[in-house]
C-alpha cells in the first residue's frame, strides 16, 4: 500500500513522539486521582497543576485563568452559555462563519428565547466587516456578547484580537474568541489581550485528543457549566483527564519551544504548495486572504468545475492523500457553511489543504503530481 500523505492538520494532527513520552507515566504508574488526600493522588494533582502553570506562563497569564476542559467544543459551549446565564448577555453578535461549536450554541440559546442574535457581515475576502461590528454594537441597547473566532478552520482568515477587543471594551460588551485553531500555532500575552474568553484544544498542535482548556478572565465570574463535583476549582466537575492535561501543556510547551522554526518552516510549505497549483492547474482560485492576515498551516483551493474535478477528494483519499473538502452547498448536498458564505462561484470545487512540521515538501510534489494527473 502506497504511502500515506496527510494533509488535514487542521482537524487533528498526530500526537508528537515527546508528548506521548510526558503522558506515559500518567498511563500507567501514576495513575492515583487528583482529587484523592494520599500521596499517590496528590502526586497527580501536582501534575495537573504544574501543567496548569506551564500553560498559563505560556499564555502569559495566572494560573487561576486557565481551566482544563475536554476540548474546544466544550470550552465554547460553557462560555458563551455562562455569558447569557451568569452575565445577562441578551444578545449575541457572532458571524455566519464560526465553527458550528459557537454556531449551534448561538442557535440553541436563540430558540429557547434567551437572547438574540446578530451576524456580522463577511467581505468577500473572508475578514469579518469592523464597521459592521462596530454599527451592531453601537445598536444594542443590551448587554452584549461577541463571538468570534480567531482563525477560521476552513479558510483560514485571522481577526485582530486587540482591535476586536478593544471595540467590545468601548461599548461593555463580553468578548469570547474560539482560538482553537491559534493556541499552540501563534504567541499569546492574556495579560494585554482585552478578552475574556478563549480556548484551546491539544489535538491541533500535536498533542492528545481530548483535552482543551478555556481561560476565563479574572473580572468575570461565572458558574459551572457540569456539575456534580468540585474539580477545576469547582468550575467542571469530573475526575481530571490526567494524561490528556500533562500531554497538553507538554504538546503547548513544545509548539512554544520550537515556534519560530516550526511557523516558518510549515508557511514555506504553503507558499510553495500555492505557487505550483497556480502555475500548473489553470483556473485555480484560493479561498480568504492565503498570503495576507491568515494561518500558515491553512491553505484553501478552488478548482475549476469539470468531470473530473468534481472526484477530486474521492481519488485523492484512492491515492492514501488525506485532505478535507468543503464547497458551497450546492445541488442539494450539504456543503461548508463556511464556503456558501463567501463564495461567488457556487460551481467551483473547495478542498482545504493543511500542513504541519512533519509534512515534507516532497510530499507537496507528490500531492501534485497525482493532482495534475486528476484533473
Amino acid at each position: 500500500m502506497a504511502e500515506r500523505i496527510y494533509l488535514d492538520n487542521a482537524a487533528t494532527t498526530t500526537l508528537d513522539p515527546q508528548v506521548l513520552e510526558a503522558m506515559m507515566p500518567y498511563l500507567t504508574t501514576s495513575y492515583g486521582n487528583p482529587s484523592s488526600i494520599y500521596s499517590y493522588g496528590r502526586e497527580s494533582r501536582l501534575a495537573v497543576e504544574n501543567a496548569r502553570k506551564t500553560v498559563a506562563k505560556i499564555l502569559n497569564t495566572n494560573a487561576a485563568e486557565i481551566f482544563f476542559t475536554s476540548g474546544g467544543t466544550e470550552s465554547s459551549n460553557t462560555a458563551i452559555t455562562a455569558s447569557v446565564r451568569d452575565l445577562g448577555c441578551k444578545h449575541i453578535i457572532t458571524s455566519q462563519i464560526e465553527h458550528h461549536a459557537t454556531l449551534h450554541t448561538v442557535q440553541f440559546l436563540q430558540q429557547t428565547g434567551a437572547v438574540k442574535v446578530s451576524y456580522v457581515g463577511i467581505l468577500s475576502s473572508g475578514h469579518v466587516d469592523m464597521q459592521h461590528l462596530e454599527q451592531l454594537l453601537m445598536g444594542s441597547d443590551e448587554k452584549t456578547l461577541v463571538s468570534l473566532m480567531h482563525a477560521n478552520n476552513e479558510i483560514g482568515n485571522t481577526i485582530d484580537l486587540h482591535e476586536t477587543g478593544n471595540l467590545c471594551k468601548k461599548y461593555n460588551a463580553i468578548f469570547h474568541s474560539d482560538t482553537v485553531q491559534t493556541v499552540g500555532h501563534f504567541p499569546f500575552n492574556l495579560r494585554n489581550t482585552p478578552v475574556d474568553f478563549i480556548t484551546g484544544s491539544g489535538h491541533k498542535f500535536h498533542g492528545p485528543k481530548g483535552v482543551g482548556i478555556l481561560y476565563i478572565n479574572e473580572n468575570v465570574k461565572i458558574k459551572p457549566y457540569m456539575h456534580g463535583g468540585s474539580q477545576e476549582r469547582n468550575m467542571r466537575a469530573g475526575t481530571e483527564n490526567l494524561y490528556g492535561i500533562v500531554g497538553f501543556a507538554k504538546a503547548l510547551q513544545l509548539a512554544t519551544d520550537n515556534h519560530d522554526r516550526d511557523s516558518d518552516y510549515v508557511k514555506g510549505l504553503k507558499l510553495y504548495m500555492m505557487e505550483q497549483l497556480q502555475k500548473n492547474i489553470p483556473g485555480i482560485t484560493f479561498n480568504g486572504d492565503p498570503t495576507g492576515r491568515s494561518l500558515y498551516t491553512v491553505l484553501s483551493v478552488n478548482f475549476p468545475k469539470t468531470d473530473r474535478s468534481e472526484m477530486i477528494l474521492f481519488n485523492m483519499d484512492i491515492n492514501n492523500i488525506c485532505v478535507s473538502g468543503g464547497s458551497a452547498c450546492s445541488s442539494g448536498v450539504e456543503g461548508s457553511h463556511v464556503i456558501s458564505v463567501i463564495s461567488n462561484d457556487p460551481d467551483a470545487v473547495t478542498v482545504r489543504f493543511s500542513f504541519s512540521k512533519y509534512n515534507t515538501k516532497e510530499e507537496i510534489e507528490r500531492v501534485l503530481e497525482k493532482l495534475a494527473r486528476m484533473i
